[in-house]
């Protein structure tokens, strides 16, 4: 310029008409004040940087399409950066002024470079669904995170901590891998994950393994360890070995109203909790959310997941928003069996590119209707029919409250088959002579009456029949009488009055034979610690409480002080059994080590949907009993699939109040 200023133009294309012409106004502006500036000989500052602010708003509009490409490739680990980041800029410096045409010319090399580009990159159009909120990786952290170690590289059957034995690799990035490994301490499965002590992601990852480890809400996947060793970090989690991921769950169709309303429910009851206490999840996927056997959800890798790859931390509203919305999608993909979002993920079809704000009743029939509502008020900044939109989980758990409960389907009852009969050489009987057949659409003819004979002779027989009873009656009150007054002479008694014998007409009943006990199989057991701040309790050794044999235990946590309703500590801890099924259970048995004081209870009807959610108020007593071996028994069976041993008096054990449970016997 005529003051030597150097003037910078981004020869990168805008994105869209309305770009296109705020840079001709521009163009405009500029030739106009250069005009100006060589008739008057002043200087041209003022077209200059009304140029450079229009090119500075269309390269930020440009920034804001590069940032809304997601990755579609499958979510499983991968760390590889997104094929759909945005274009690089370039600039150039000039250090004469430009002319119109000179401009017009740069536009031109740019909007050829932007055809190149859109071949790879598709560009972001205001039709388009947003984003996908749950990348494989942070697309801003591309330039701030650079890879700077690989991920260690490990086999099966190397050692970990000089405890942890790694058996399976789960999945492996650049950046780190997971691992199926084995406790050899405590001789139990978890799950490990493997990253470089010296990556810059390093000293994130192992404090949100550490906050997540404090959360202490069993319905998260707990970590047990977060340890820097030498030139390893590694974080060791718990390990679920019969639960089945949503992805998984979704593979052969969408859920049934009430199994998505269940999953929804555990899920954002789960996140608001974690909410409250400071922690968000940041990268809730089809794949983080466990369901086990006994049909409780249980969510993996909350902070952890998204500290591994990079994703930032969040915090306040925009955290709260984020965890909503993959809620939202959770409950999207479960309803119409599509991922809400134009990429193909977790084994789910994305929906088309030209679809936006469209809830789950749209793309797929017969979905409950208040269902989805939800998840269109949870996914959607605007969701359609102007309603409001939900933004955190809090609201979330709230909205569900509100909704009327969607109650398990009646299972279906098999047809009924005729039982064949089992009498086929029975004599053929002879037709009723007095049977009329009428022919269809006539008028039925009444039956003719019996003739007198036959009236007078069964009368007859039936005078006859009452003597003879009264006969035979009366023949045994005189034997029995006799009998009687010998038995008296032969002992030397006398006889003062005969005794008046009474008659009765009823035959005298059978023994009837009681039911002898059938035992109930127990399908799974779970610790039930809702008053603790430690987790779950004894999860390694909770089927030594079935396995029919009385030498191995489950055992709670050691405390220093005893339980009570006056106690610091807490009420009680206890251990809730699931016998797969509602089953009718007249007794249970429990064999415990030491005097222990414990409570059989059965959930509530609201609290039988969610018993380890449940508070203890929400069960009702059974029975309280103190001992080593116990039995319960209730008057009449109890229909329930979850009985709940509430331990509140606990033997001292080595210094420490610990209870431990042998054996657990149901009975039907």
């Amino acid at each position: 310029m005529a003051d030597g200023t150097k003037a910078v133009v981004d020869t990168s294309a805008a994105d869209g008409a309305a770009d296109e012409a705020a840079l001709a106004a521009a163009i405009d502006e500029l030739a106009d004040g250069t005009a100006r500036a060589t008739t008057a000989g002043t200087s041209t500052d003022t077209g200059r940087t009304g140029a450079s602010d229009a090119v500075a708003e269309a390269g930020d509009d440009r920034g804001e399409a590069g940032d809304a490409g997601t990755d579609a490739s499958d979510d499983r680990g991968d760390d590889e950066p997104s094929t759909a980041t945005s274009v690089s800029e370039e600039t150039s410096e000039i250090t004469a002024p430009l002319s119109a045409d000179e401009i017009r010319a740069e536009l031109a090399a740019g909007a050829a470079r932007k055809a190149a580009a859109a071949k790879a990159t598709p560009a972001h159009r205001p039709g388009r669904p947003p984003q996908d909120p749950q990348p494989t990786h942070d697309p801003r952290a591309t330039g701030t995170l650079p890879k700077t170690l690989p991920a260690p590289l490990r086999h099966s059957g190397d050692k970990i901590g000089h405890r942890y034995r790694l058996e399976e690799c789960i999945s492996h990035t650049e950046t780190f891998s997971s691992w199926r490994a084995v406790d050899e301490k405590l001789r139990r499965a978890v799950g490990v994950h493997l990253m470089a002590s010296g990556h810059q992601r390093a000293r994130k990852v192992l404090a949100a393994a550490k906050s997540a480890a404090l959360l202490g809400d069993p319905r998260f996947v707990q970590v047990l360890d977060a340890v820097q060793e030498g030139e390893l970090v590694y974080v060791v989690r718990e390990w679920l070995p019969h639960a089945s991921d949503l992805a998984k769950l979704l593979a052969d169709g969408p859920m049934e109203p009430h199994d998505a309303y269940q999953m929804v429910r555990q899920v954002t009851d789960a996140v608001a909790a974690a909410h409250r206490r400071g922690q968000a999840h940041l990268r809730l996927t089809p794949r983080c959310v466990l369901r086990t056997d006994s049909g409780q959800y249980r969510i993996n890798g909350i902070a952890v997941d998204a500290a591994l790859r990079g994703l930032p931390d969040g915090g306040g509203e925009d955290a709260e928003r984020t965890d909503t919305r993959a809620i939202g999608a959770l409950l999207f993909a479960a309803l119409t069996h599509r991922w809400p979002f134009p990429e193909d993920r977790y084994d789910l079809r994305g929906l088309p590119r030209n679809l936006r704000d469209v809830p789950p009743d749209q793309v797929r029939a017969g979905v409950h209707k208040g269902l989805s509502e939800l998840a269109a008020r949870a996914l959607f900044d605007h969701p359609p029919h102007h309603a409001e939109p939900i933004t955190t989980p809090e609201q979330l758990a709230k909205a569900i409250a509100l909704m009327p409960r969607i109650r398990q389907p009646e299972p279906e009852l098999p047809a009924f088959t005729a039982p064949p009969r089992h009498n086929t050489h029975a004599l053929p009987t002879a037709p009723n002579p007095t049977r009329v057949i009428a022919a269809p659409g006539a008028a039925t003819a009444p039956a003719p009456a019996r003739t007198a004979p036959v009236r007078r002779t069964r009368r007859r027989l039936r005078r006859v029949a009452k003597m003879t009873a009264w006969t035979v009656a009366l023949g045994a009150i005189g034997v029995a009488s006799w009998q009687l007054v010998d038995s008296l002479r032969n002992n030397g008694q006398t006889i003062s009055a005969a005794p008046n014998p009474t008659v009765s007409s009823a035959t005298p009943s059978a023994h009837t034979a009681t039911h002898a006990p059938v035992g109930i199989p127990i399908k799974e057991a779970q610790s039930y610690n809702p008053l603790g701040t430690q987790g779950p309790e004894g999860t390694f050794s909770l089927s030594k409480a079935f396995d029919g044999d009385t030498s191995t235990v489950w055992t709670t946590f050691g405390y220093q002080d005893p339980f009570g309703p006056t106690k610091p500590l807490k009420e009680g801890t206890g251990l809730l059994i699931d016998l797969g099924s509602p089953q009718a259970v007249s007794s249970v048995n429990v064999q415990f080590v030491g005097t222990t004081t414990a409570e059989l209870r059965v959930p509530s009807a609201s609290a039988a949907a969610d018993p380890l959610g449940a508070r203890p108020s929400d069960f009702t007593v059974l029975g309280k009993k103190s001992g080593t071996t116990v039995d319960y028994s209730v008057d009449s069976p109890v229909t329930t699939r979850y009985l709940l041993i509430w331990l509140t008096s606990l033997p001292k054990d080595k210094g420490e109040y610990r209870g431990q449970i042998a054996e657990v016997k149901v009975f039907g």
